[in-house]
């Protein structure tokens, strides 16, 4: 997206966690007990949103306790999981955040997030996004999921609305 005035009107983010927030790797222990790995400047980037006055959620269809510990430490209090319909947890977090669809950026990297490109005003996915994703994204990030991805579509937008060196 090379028009990035649509970015101006952003005040949510919301992003899916595997393959977002995640490389998308599970490390399965001897247990049973399934590991995910986040980058930190993802995280440093949440907070920034957060603290600059944007709202920051979280909707996926898995629930991991260490996930929502590591969001729940970051700041984010708008955590959906275990979701069946994204659509659906969308509309009510808007109803819940009074914001209509031109003021959220979505990030999802697989067939479940396609019934929510209609709920946002810019549909946003990691480079190694599926290719139907890829296909109906409004921005394609330069960085792989769990590789910095949120923190690129973070910093894009708090650039285009002149926040990001005010952090600095």
């Amino acid at each position: 997206m090379k028009d990035i005035s649509r970015f101006k009107n952003i005040k949510c983010f919301i992003f899916d966690v595997d393959g977002v927030l995640t490389d998308g790797s599970l490390l399965v222990t001897e247990e049973g007990e399934l590991l995910r790995r986040m980058n930190v400047r993802d995280g440093q980037a949440i907070k920034y949103a957060l603290e600059t006055g944007f709202d920051v959620a979280i909707i996926t269809k898995g629930a991991s306790r260490g996930v929502r510990k590591r969001l729940e430490i970051l700041g984010i209090t708008h955590l959906y999981d275990a979701v069946i319909d994204k659509r659906i947890a969308i509309q009510d977090l808007k109803n819940e955040l009074k914001v209509d669809k031109t003021k959220c950026l979505y990030m999802g990297d697989d067939i479940p997030d396609l019934a929510v490109r209609d709920e946002v005003s810019i549909f946003t996915c990691p480079r190694d996004a599926s290719p139907q994703v890829v296909d109906v994204a409004d921005y394609i990030a330069i960085s792989q999921g769990g590789h910095g991805c949120v923190r690129e579509v973070i910093e894009k937008t708090m650039r285009a609305q002149e926040l990001w060196p005010l952090i600095l």
